[in-house]
């Protein structure tokens, strides 16, 4: 009978430690929260990383071979595309400025000869970073109801997709030359800006939007659906406004071959000045270009998994991985000091628990 009362003591305090444990752990809920959304946050942050090739200079054979090609790219390479970029600006300038003044009263022609020297333009660029660019599949043309919509890495590929096709862009409003140049040369392609903090704005990109698609002489429409820059291995959600506008949609995959320079422009960390001389000071910009069959949207299917088939196609065509997140998530993320004092609260709450067990 004491051994019953003994067996019967012992399970109800191992109840009672169960009941202990399990209240813990409701304790510590919070801190599991927090740490799955650690997990997703750097299964996230790891679509905006740029990551550097290995280094190949690890040796004294190696070394001074390094070291020419340094001396090569900044003292020879450089200088000579400077002075390319800079002629090439000073030719599109003296004929842009007369054509936009004089033919104001001859549209048509005015903006079949500012749509080439726009591509003129892209051209210098693309030359300055000794482009070495592969288009596969046919050319873009102006057609009405229609939109074309690319993976995003870096504002240079609106660079290589304009000199191929004069397409009117959709892209955030830039301070600075960038900005300034989007409110006068672009402005002839039929560019339309937007400002992410401005509610507003996305009621009137949303009616531009729709007006230029129904314009047979506007030029193709270009969108990045994934609303920033993503380092060319991911690729994450697209938003459903181009795929609810009840068009064509003409998807274009891009590529780029990090074997000389990673393209990927990171406007957090970088300006957009200091990311062109990253590419000028490299051997070279190589990537490829698909223009791919153009889709509709199929009965019964909504806007968003339209938006996801398409995005099947981008992510196999380049070989580029998908992931579940929004890229406007990229502008909202608590800072890295946040992150270390919740981890350091934590780290102080779960360490005295795990010696309490192992004694």
């Amino acid at each position: 009978m004491d051994l019953y009362h003994f067996g019967a003591q012992e399970l109800a305090t191992k109840a009672e430690d169960k009941r202990v444990h399990l209240r813990e752990l409701l304790d510590i809920s919070p801190f599991l929260n927090e740490a799955a959304s650690a997990i997703v946050d750097d299964s996230f942050t790891r679509c905006f990383k740029s990551n550097p090739p290995e280094p190949w200079n690890w040796n004294i054979y190696l070394f001074p071979l390094w070291c020419l090609g340094v001396l090569v790219r900044y003292l020879i390479l450089f200088p000579i595309r400077v002075v390319l970029l800079a002629v090439g600006w000073i030719v599109f300038l003296a004929l842009f400025i007369p054509i936009h003044s004089i033919l104001r009263g001859h549209d048509q022609l005015r903006q079949m000869l500012e749509r080439g020297l726009v591509e003129f333009i892209c051209s210098v660029f693309v030359a300055s970073w000794t482009g070495v660019v592969k288009y596969h599949g046919p050319r873009p043309s102006r057609r009405p109801k229609q939109v074309f919509v690319a993976n995003h890495t870096s504002m240079i590929d609106f660079i290589i997709l304009e000199q191929m096709t004069a397409f009117a862009v959709i892209m955030q409003k830039h301070p600075g030359w960038v900005g300034l140049l989007q409110t006068t040369i672009l402005e002839s392609l039929g560019c339309i800006w937007f400002n992410r903090t401005e509610a507003k704005d996305r009621e009137i990109v949303a009616k531009k939007i729709k007006q230029h698609i129904e314009d047979p002489e506007k030029n193709p429409l270009l969108i990045f659906p994934e609303g920033t820059c993503v380092n060319n291995q991911y690729t994450v959600m697209f938003k459903k406004g181009a795929f609810e506008l009840g068009c064509t949609v003409c998807p274009i995959a891009i590529k780029y071959n990090k074997i000389f320079v990673d393209a990927f422009w990171n406007s957090k960390k970088q300006s957009f000045t200091m990311h062109l001389a990253q590419l000028m000071t490299s051997w070279a910009v190589v990537c490829d270009v698909w223009y791919m069959e153009p889709q509709t949207l199929q009965p019964n299917e909504t806007p968003i998994e339209f938006a996801e088939r398409v995005r099947d196609m981008i992510a196999k065509r380049a070989g580029i991985k998908k992931v579940a997140w929004d890229g406007y998530l990229k502008y909202y993320r608590p800072s890295p000091k946040l992150t270390e004092k919740r981890q350091q609260k934590f780290a102080e709450w779960v360490l005295p628990r795990l010696r309490k067990e192992d004694s």
